[in-house]
């Protein structure tokens, strides 16, 4: 005899297949319940199997007298025996299906914990979002952290906000560029600042000059001189003739490329430096910028330009002068007025946007005192409402000027 297993959602489902293939003469012996369908052992319905014989044709000498008892008794033995097998195959079945589920379990609860639900903003994140803003972060900077915060903490870590401030300090700190002057290919030395008005490059000239020319701070004394190009502003002449006399360094007062490049070329031979203070300039003036330029050029290609910028500007003047002065080919960038703000956010977001160092940052008017030399500390301690480690910001960014 032949042996069939059918499965059907119902009885009379099941029935109707095993007429169809098998036909009448198939006789069902086994019917029991069972789950089909589904993935993983989920969606399953339920349903029915029946397991079953199909006679086959007898010798003529047995012809209308039917299969034997002991026949059909052996035959229903060996479909009990391949029922136990699939029952132990679906035993085996139903195991890998629990299994299966409590993995699947595990997975969602896993999932559950490492996300925010969609439309719900973890306190961490918010808070940190917050405290940039009080800091006077740009939208653009904020949104670059913030979006880091999600794709690198897990909610496990964003529930320390201790760890997550702290990473978000480094970050921050990390943004900051410090430059790093080449050694002047032929002295001497020339340092130019430029900027607009207002920005203290006057006093910043004179506090530059202070450090290298009498050898403040560790410094080696250097031969300085100082030139101004700024001849229109009341008492700017003055002003850094003072300065001048007071550290006994000689200045030169220019206003034409021609002047310039004769005074130049006068200290090339005995001088370590010289530094040259400008006329400030409306940033949206392009004709005075280029005016400016063209004058500038007589200091020679190799000459530093370096940009004056004071703290206390809103982070989209700031963008905006460090664009209108590209022109110049600044090499980096000097804060000033550090001390006239609690914020730097907007200093950072903009230094970070246009992808521009930071030289020197000044913090007062006392010459040469309030004149640094860039740091990421100091931008750093200067955080608001972050809880900054004093020891352990300078053991990060130990090296890093």
């Amino acid at each position: 005899m032949n042996y069939f297993t059918e499965q059907g959602l119902t009885e009379d489902e099941c029935r109707q297949k095993i007429r169809m293939k098998y036909g009448e003469r198939a006789r069902v012996m086994i019917q029991k319940s069972i789950r089909i369908g589904g993935v993983f052992g989920l969606f399953t319905k339920e349903g029915v199997e029946m397991t079953g014989i199909i006679p086959r044709d007898y010798p003529s000498h047995t012809a209308g007298q039917g299969a034997s008892p002991l026949d059909f008794q052996k035959e229903k033995e060996k479909v009990l025996a391949v029922a136990s097998r699939q029952d132990k195959a679906a035993s085996d079945q139903e195991k890998t299906e629990v299994i299966q589920q409590t993995i699947l379990n595990e997975v969602l609860d896993l999932k559950k914990k490492l996300h925010t639900p969609p439309g719900e903003e973890h306190p961490t994140l918010t808070r940190i979002g917050e405290i940039l803003d009080l800091n006077d972060f740009s939208p653009g900077y904020s949104k670059k952290i913030l979006d880091r915060m999600k794709k690198e903490f897990s909610l496990e870590v964003l529930n320390d906000y201790d760890q997550v401030q702290d990473q978000v300090v480094d970050w921050i700190g990390e943004s900051i560029a410090i430059f790093t002057p080449e050694p002047p290919k032929k002295q001497p030395r020339i340092m130019i600042l430029v900027g607009p008005t207002g920005v203290g490059k006057t006093t910043t000239i004179a506090k530059l000059a202070a450090v290298f020319g009498p050898g403040n701070k560790g410094g080696r004394p250097l031969s300085v001189r100082m030139i101004t190009i700024d001849n229109y502003r009341i008492g700017a002449k003055l002003q850094v003739e003072t300065y001048g006399d007071i550290m006994n360094i000689p200045v030169s007062c220019v206003d034409n490329y021609s002047d310039l490049r004769k005074t130049i070329a006068l200290y090339a031979e005995d001088v370590d430096l010289i530094l040259v203070d400008t006329i400030g300039r409306n940033p949206r003036d392009s004709v005075e910028i280029a005016e400016m330029k063209q004058l500038l050029s007589a200091c020679g290609s190799a000459a530093e330009v370096h940009l004056a910028a004071a703290a206390t500007t809103k982070y989209s003047d700031l963008r905006e002068i460090f664009q209108q002065f590209e022109p110049f080919n600044y090499r980096s960038v000097i804060i000033t007025k550090l001390d006239e703000t609690i914020r730097v956010g907007n200093v950072l977001s903009a230094l970070a946007d246009k992808g521009k160092s930071v030289s020197y940052i000044t913090d007062g008017q006392h010459v040469p005192d309030d004149l640094h030399k860039a740091e990421v500390i100091p931008f750093l301690i200067n955080l608001e409402d972050f809880k900054i480690n004093r020891d352990r910001i300078e053991k990060h960014f130990s090296g890093r000027e």
